[in-house]
């Protein structure tokens, strides 16, 4: 499992990669309407989307329509501690002709621990937990609630500081993505009675990265799907199109390898992941190559309150 995860890391990126160029390209269709809610949420923000007599917009506008986009999926981010959810992997390990050799399915409820979000495994291929792994899953669980519990407050603003560095680094990230590609707005689509944008990106062969891992950027492309109200990511199909070599444990991702992603508004305050596909052909480090097809499902999103998060083992709450 240690590859899937390396792997999940690189998506991790390409998502976010989607999600911000996505923004950029919605620039020549009509202006959208102003989002009254956000526009409360967030008076300084002032955008000029007036097109050209050509219907254009000009590098500027389109500059400050990706900073809004960018913003919205950082408060997706935020708004998605407060919620708890259920998610459902499924793996299959391909052999070299794309047959199907092993289905690995698991199942976990995805809780919120003192700000922290964690994985607790529920099921496997589809069978509760036997009694042993279900108590493991618990001490896991325990295990980190006692953690934090215990945190002195210089470890605590060690792990804050950490955090608003990663933090700063996406940002830093997240400004190249307006530079990196050239986008060609395709049309609009309907998705569950929402139109949307269709937008395909394709890399610029002058991009310079400036931010850390920037430079990744121009090995991919794909294709976007904005929500035309909301300003939001609704879905992303991207394909890599060269080899690449990644991180600390060389993880390489071959030509050809996907990820699509499709996402969903709820409580009528935040986009949140609804599907993901992806067909990974991959090596790590020294290790014998993976070719895996996945899909993950995200369901049972429920918002709670702060008096309602889980500050012991026994109030993990149990799947539905």
């Amino acid at each position: 499992m240690t590859s899937l995860r390396a792997a999940s890391a690189v998506l991790v990126m390409v998502s976010a990669l989607a999600v911000f160029s996505a923004g950029q390209e919605q620039s020549p269709a009509a202006p959208p309407a102003a989002d009254p809610a956000a526009s409360a949420a967030k008076p300084e923000t002032k955008l000029d989307l007036t097109p050209d007599s050509n219907g254009r917009l000009s590098q500027e506008q389109m500059q400050s329509l990706l900073r809004v986009v960018a913003d919205k999926d950082m408060e997706n981010d935020k708004l998605l501690r407060d919620y708890t959810y259920t998610e459902h992997d499924i793996q299959k390990t391909l052999n070299g002709k794309g047959q199907t050799k092993s289905t690995e399915t698991k199942t976990y409820d995805v809780l919120e621990i003192y700000g922290e979000q964690v994985q607790k495994l529920i099921a496997k291929d589809d069978k509760p937990l036997d009694e042993k792994d279900a108590a493991k899953e618990d001490e896991k669980i325990q295990k980190i609630i006692d953690k934090r519990k215990n945190e002195s407050d210089e470890d605590r603003k060690k792990r804050e500081a950490k955090e608003e560095k990663e933090h700063e680094d996406d940002r830093a990230f997240i400004r190249d993505v307006a530079d990196a590609y050239n986008f060609t707005l395709v049309g609009t689509e309907s998705l569950n009675g929402r139109e949307a944008w269709v937008i395909d990106g394709e890399p610029r062969p002058d991009f310079v990265p400036h931010a850390k891992d920037a430079k990744y950027l121009t090995k991919f492309h794909g294709r976007v799907w904005i929500d035309q109200s909301d300003l939001q990511l609704a879905k992303l199909n991207v394909e890599a199109l060269d080899n690449i070599s990644w991180g600390l444990f060389l993880a390489r991702f071959h030509k050809g390898s996907h990820f699509m992603l499709e996402q969903t508004r709820v409580n009528d305050e935040v986009w949140l992941p609804l599907h993901v596909t992806y067909k990974i052909d991959a090596r790590l480090a020294l290790l014998k190559g993976i070719d895996v097809d996945g899909e993950q499902t995200f369901q049972d999103y429920k918002k709670f309150r702060t008096s309602s998060k889980i500050v012991s083992v026994q109030a993990v709450p149990s799947s539905q």
